[in-house]
């Protein structure tokens, strides 16, 4: 049995999951194939990855596979973690071009003019890692951890014959982050729930104590008496995520800084106040990726020399995925996969939708689910609009829908005029396309 990594430079979070895997006995024995661009982080992974193995009795067996062709022949199973441009110089300018317009951002990686430069940028890659999977290992499955989800994941089922699911960890956290910030933390691990939507917008459309009560009535007044603070009264930034759950009913799971990038009520250019309320961290994450690289010297040190390395099973769903398929018992997780058969009835079946699933030996199947409230679709179609166009956008090279896509964009479309759209949407195609990391379009 053979996992393939694309992009094992992401060394923390490839230790993350092959080491859930390492901690996995009902794999047995199978190979590690990490595959990465940078050859110095590839390297470095490597070295990680191999110290963690011999800690816990040498399962896998790891290589390093500078050639990507290689590293997917044969593969039973597919990571991705992918980041085309990185920081520098592509996550930049989706943040500093855009700010030229007065059109500011908190993560640009899921939606908005960011996400949608990110998700060009990164597909015209996967179609090339989708051409090599279809010869080289065409029955592995595809568990996509790279943002934009539902665009990049979208993408793929629906233009390519890669058997792709899209993971995301915004669902595992979702009601524990929830029921702590509302003094209501005893109740975790015994409530019942249901979540369903998009990636990054999904619903909290149902959360039980364990006598069948609804919660929702004492979370909202908690909610209201709390506000923005949690159990202990120190201020959380999750402001957003309880305005949209007292104006529509419904807890969303994810964080505040995303989702108030996907809607075109909190970023307001003229309304610096509405930033001050609802305490929005404009320029995140360029902010964190700039903590992150100076972290990383000290995480490399520690991870790399002291190899003083133990794992604890994380809650990413990746291994417990594989482990199914590889064994046949089956596993029950919230994926990202297509709408087809309308299991979500009031969203389009193009959509790429995040529902309850299970995978076993026998593939992956959908749960029974139902349909949205029609005030939460309709905020989901909002954001499945700009998706779509995009991926069109992709697959044609045509600008033309590249500036559809940022005009139907909520965000953007509150802030900017077409023209603006037009004009910011050229030059960070130029931008990017000097670069390297966009073909031409028409």
């Amino acid at each position: 049995m053979k996992i393939c990594f694309l992009g094992a430079g992401s060394t923390v979070f490839a230790k993350n999951v092959l080491g859930d895997c390492i901690k996995t006995p009902e794999l047995g024995n199978f190979e590690i194939a990490l595959h990465d661009i940078d050859l110095k982080r590839l390297d470095e992974s490597y070295t990680v990855i191999c110290a963690l193995n011999n800690k816990y009795g040498k399962p896998a067996e790891v290589r390093t596979y500078p050639n990507r062709r290689e590293a997917l022949k044969d593969a039973n199973y597919i990571i991705n973690a992918i980041q085309v441009g990185g920081y520098l110089p592509s996550t930049l300018t989706d943040f500093e071009i855009p700010k030229k317009y007065g059109l500011r951002q908190t993560i640009a990686d899921t939606l908005g003019i960011g996400g949608i430069f990110r998700a060009l940028r990164t597909i015209a890659v996967m179609e090339e890692i989708a051409k090599d999977i279809e010869e080289l290992c065409p029955d592995a499955l595809f568990l996509n951890y790279t943002n934009p989800m539902a665009m990049l994941t979208g993408y793929l089922l629906t233009y390519t014959k890669v058997k792709a699911l899209g993971l995301c960890h915004s669902v595992q956290s979702c009601v524990p982050w929830l029921l702590r910030n509302v003094g209501l933390a005893k109740e975790i691990k015994t409530c019942s729930y249901s979540i369903g939507g998009i990636n990054h917008q999904a619903w909290l459309l149902d959360i039980r104590y364990q006598d069948g009560k609804d919660m929702y009535p004492d979370i909202k007044t908690r909610s209201l008496q709390k506000g923005n603070r949690n159990t202990i009264g120190y201020v959380i930034p999750d402001i957003v995520r309880h305005d949209m759950m007292k104006h529509f009913g419904c807890y969303i799971t994810e964080s505040s800084e995303h989702t108030s990038e996907y809607l075109p009520y909190y970023i307001k250019a003229r309304r610096p106040d509405l930033i001050k309320k609802f305490r929005i961290p404009l320029d995140e994450y360029p902010r964190r990726c700039r903590r992150q690289i100076k972290l990383w010297k000290f995480r490399r040190f520690t991870l790399m020399f002291r190899r003083k390395l133990f794992h604890i099973k994380t809650h990413e769903y990746g291994s417990y995925i594989i482990t199914a398929a590889h064994t046949g018992k089956p596993f029950k997780f919230n994926g990202s996969i297509l709408n087809h058969g309308n299991m979500i009835p009031n969203l389009p079946q193009y959509a790429c939708v995040e529902i309850p699933m299970t995978v076993s030996d026998k593939g992956f199947g959908a749960l029974p689910f139902k349909r949205l409230p029609d005030e939460l679709a309709a905020l989901n179609r909002s954001n499945i609009n700009v998706q779509t166009l995009a991926m069109l956008a992709a697959h044609e090279r045509r600008m033309d829908y590249v500036y559809m896509a940022a005009a139907m964009d909520p965000h953007t479309s509150s802030e900017l005029t077409i023209d603006q759209i037009i004009a910011l949407c050229d030059e960070l195609f130029e931008a990017h396309y000097n670069d390297g990391y966009l073909p031409e379009y028409k």
